[in-house]
């Protein structure tokens, strides 16, 4: 109320400057200028005659005028000129003298003159300490607020989402459905003895949900939430970010119960330097420190809960991760299959889908895909059945959506030439029939020789099932596999192209991480090797640790080129066993480009029954389309 009475006490003080300055323009010209044009001006000559003549009965005399009455009505005025005998011949001709002090114009000219650009100066400073003053009253308004917190507050019923609207995260909304039931209904815990949680960190890979969460707790709180990122705190000017903590916090306890969410958090709770460190980070490490005091300090911050939100716990600060400050860490990992299904289901419900269209289905063929991804499927999806001008979404539009989302989007304006197109062919014919014969491999969904992003072909391998552990045998198919398209080009045109860079890549970081993270090396042994993954931050060398003697880490390069030549080989004795399936694949991607796994699996199945060869084909078990 009182701050809606400033704001119109300053709206009409402006309005009085206004007004004042126009009465005092419409006086100028309308009364005073009008006195001034009823003299009529002679030139100086025509004044020194009248007066010889003695038709001037009285003058004023001032310092650049000579105002007077010519007769008896006859008033005039003259711009006076420098002359000695004027007063003399004035007296000789017994006129009237007065003089007339300068005043730049009397009482108007002063207004004018100084109270006016006065009054204008005041009235403009008034105006702007009223606009900081009302920018200033809210959060982060104001231009000179830098230490003012730049959280936006929104009202927990606005936010608009609430656990419903969450899917994949059953653990998580467990844990953050007591956080509210805290907020609403604190007597309930605190009758017997127990206090409100502090804090509450979210950890996950980005897109797995974590800021929907804290947006929903606050939903179904339905309290103020303070939000804003880490780098917000953090500016140019010293104390700048420890001054924007002690304002949030400020702001926070005022409308308690509140929440307070920080996303990215490790912008400012990195861990703090050591003493004898030069050219520390200050002003992160102050605003970590006031964060560390506003948390569990003196001062209660009783009804305030803090969330935060990361994906490099690796790199907080031990004090911040105690009990007391973020009492809760809450894992949000990607969804299982269940998850994904509810995901799914949450963002098709504004979509026009086709009765071919099953959700479960897609749920399973996108392991590893976060919610952020599973939104953008069926954004994309839909997108392509509208550019189709189809009346609903197909199960193809999911189909061609997926592959958008992990390999790109089609070139096919991208022309080889016929060699070319064979070597591809062989390379991706080579991926798809290892996977097929591997032990232990993903079955293959869908091989194409259509660039698509910055591949020219690919092997889409879907897994059956969400898999947490693998085993040793099954990383070695996985190796295999990878080195396949470089082996069927060796076995079948007698030398590798470079379309196979970016598989040695991927096939010699793996071996890598299983002779030094894994243990899966009999000459290292079962110890790990690896750097710490905050110790890459300080310079470790090659991702070993920095323990590692240089003997053992050339054990290490050992190792991993014999993890890789046993795949290469094992790769090798597939393809030369099935040499005829390679050739007749090949064949069929150079003439239709495309191959679906259930087309493989039958031309495998012929070609191995015309060579009589007794193997284990991994067939699909499932076909979006």
């Amino acid at each position: 109320m009182n701050d809606r009475f400033s704001d119109k006490k300053i709206k009409f003080s402006l309005i009085y400057v206004v007004v004042a300055i126009l009465v005092m323009t419409l006086l100028r010209q309308f009364i005073v200028g009008p006195l001034l044009l009823s003299r009529a001006e002679i030139p100086y000559s025509e004044f020194k005659t009248a007066l010889r003549a003695g038709e001037i009965t009285s003058v004023t005399v001032s310092q650049d005028q000579i105002i007077g009455l010519r007769g008896e009505d006859q008033a005039f005025y003259t711009v006076r000129v420098e002359d000695p005998d004027l007063a003399k011949e004035l007296e000789t001709q017994q006129v009237e003298i007065t003089g007339q002090v300068a005043s730049n114009g009397g009482l108007l000219g002063a207004l004018l003159g100084w109270i006016l650009p006065l009054a204008l100066m005041v009235g403009f400073w008034y105006w702007m300490m009223g606009r900081m003053q009302k920018g200033g009253a809210g959060i982060g308004g104001g231009i000179f607020s830098f230490g003012k917190s730049k959280a936006r507050v929104v009202q927990g019923e606005k936010t608009g989402v609430t656990f419903q609207d969450v899917g994949g995260a059953g653990e998580a909304v467990t844990e953050l459905r007591e956080v509210t039931e805290f907020l609403k209904n604190p007597e309930r815990f605190q009758r017997l003895g127990g206090k409100m949680p502090r804090g509450v960190l979210l950890l996950g890979p980005p897109g797995a949900g974590k800021t929907l969460l804290a947006r929903a707790t606050a939903g179904e709180a339905g309290v103020p939430f303070y939000s804003l990122s880490g780098s917000e705190f953090v500016e140019m000017f010293v104390g700048v970010g420890a001054s924007r903590v002690r304002d949030l916090f400020e702001q926070a306890k005022k409308s308690a119960p509140s929440i307070i969410f920080i996303d990215e958090i490790d912008t400012i709770g990195g861990r703090r330097s050591g003493a004898g460190a030069i050219g520390a980070h200050e002003e992160r490490e102050q605003t970590l420190n006031q964060l560390l005091a506003e948390m569990d300090g003196f001062e209660s911050t009783s009804g305030v809960v803090v969330m935060a939100a990361t994906n490099r716990p690796e790199v907080f600060d031990p004090a911040l991760m105690r009990p007391g400050r973020f009492d809760r860490q809450i894992t949000v990992d990607l969804p299982d299959l269940v998850g994904r299904e509810e995901i799914l289901r949450i963002h098709t419900q504004g979509i026009v889908m086709a009765a071919n269209v099953d959700v479960a289905t897609i749920a399973r063929i996108t392991p590893g895909f976060s919610g952020a991804d599973l939104a953008n499927v069926v954004n994309e999806a839909a997108l392509l059945a509208a550019r189709r001008q189809k009346v609903a979404v197909e199960a193809t539009d999911f189909d061609e959506a997926i592959e958008r989302v992990v390999a790109g989007s089609e070139r096919r304006t991208r022309a080889m030439n016929a060699y070319e197109k064979r070597v591809v062919a062989i390379h991706e014919a080579g991926h798809a029939l290892v996977a097929s014969l591997a032990p232990g491999a993903n079955p293959v969904h869908k091989v194409t020789i259509v660039p698509r992003g910055r591949a020219l072909g690919y092997t889409w391998q879907r897994p059956t099932e969400d898999r947490y552990l693998l085993s040793e045998g099954e990383l070695q198919s996985q190796l295999a596999v990878l080195l396949g398209g470089r082996v069927a080009e060796a076995v079948t045109l007698g030398e590798v192209s470079t379309g196979a860079a970016d598989d040695l890549a991927r096939a010699t970081d793996l071996a890598r991480k299983m002779a030094t993270e894994y243990g899966m090396s009999p000459r290292l042994g079962p110890i790990r090797l690896a750097a710490d993954p905050q110790a890459l931050y300080l310079g470790a060398q090659a991702g070993l640790d920095a323990r590692v003697s240089p003997q053992t880490a050339a054990q290490v390069d050992v190792e991993t080129r014999r993890i890789v030549e046993d795949a290469l080989s094992r790769a090798w004795n597939l393809l030369e066993s099935h040499r005829a399936a390679l050739e007749r694949l090949a064949e069929r991607l150079c003439e239709q480009e495309t191959v679906s796994g259930e087309e493989l699996a039958s031309l495998l199945a012929a070609a191995v029954a015309d060579a009589g060869v007794d193997t284990q084909v991994h067939l699909n078990e499932f076909v979006l389309a």
